[in-house]
């Protein structure tokens, strides 16, 4: 399905190959591990979470947490709301998430795992945006790289619209929302 106000910047089979890759580098990676929790954030990673699980090879229990920065604008608010109700406390936690660019998510996440004493925790993201790095945190499983565009699909969303496209692509005229005026 293409969108006339997105152009597709990565395909779905790219993202498919991808993905598969980033599985079989969690699992012989975790090989070890009895069991690996496998944490999405939502809404944004939950297409990510359902592709990536299907290649991780050792036992995962799966959850989602939520947690926003953006509310209904293209830039970060600068506060993230998080909302956890996982017992991850002695596990290994894999927290997925669908874009890394200022860090500041992630980093609130990370610091509430924290509190929670998990075994360890790694960052698994689909985008990273390195160029917008506010906070000192790097995924350790990382999809593609990209520029610093508004990207959307294949979770990603503007505003509630375009997570179901199967690529990502970017929206010519990102400050309309993608409308021509």
């Amino acid at each position: 399905m293409q969108d006339g106000r997105v152009k597709e910047y990565i395909s779905a089979e790219r993202i498919a190959v991808r993905v598969r890759e980033l599985g079989e580098r969690i699992s012989d990676e975790y090989r070890e591990t009895s069991l690996l929790y496998v944490v999405g954030v939502l809404d944004g990673a939950f297409m990510f979470v359902a592709d990536l699980v299907r290649h991780i090879q050792v036992p995962c229990r799966i959850g989602f947490i939520e947690a926003s920065s953006y509310g209904s604008g293209m830039r970060s608010r600068g506060q993230v709301d998080v909302r956890c109700n996982l017992d991850i406390a002695g596990c290994d936690v894999l927290l997925v998430e669908d874009i890394l660019d200022t860090g500041l998510t992630l980093h609130e996440i990370v610091g509430e795992f924290d509190k929670l004493q998990p075994a360890s925790v790694q960052v698994c993201v689909l985008l990273d945006k390195p160029s917008q790095r506010r906070y000192p945190l790097e995924a350790r499983y990382v999809g593609f790289d990209i520029p610093d565009r508004f990207v959307v699909g294949y979770g990603t969303d503007f505003d509630g619209r375009y997570r179901e496209l199967p690529y990502i692509g970017y929206l010519e005229n990102p400050d309309t929302g993608g409308r021509e005026v």
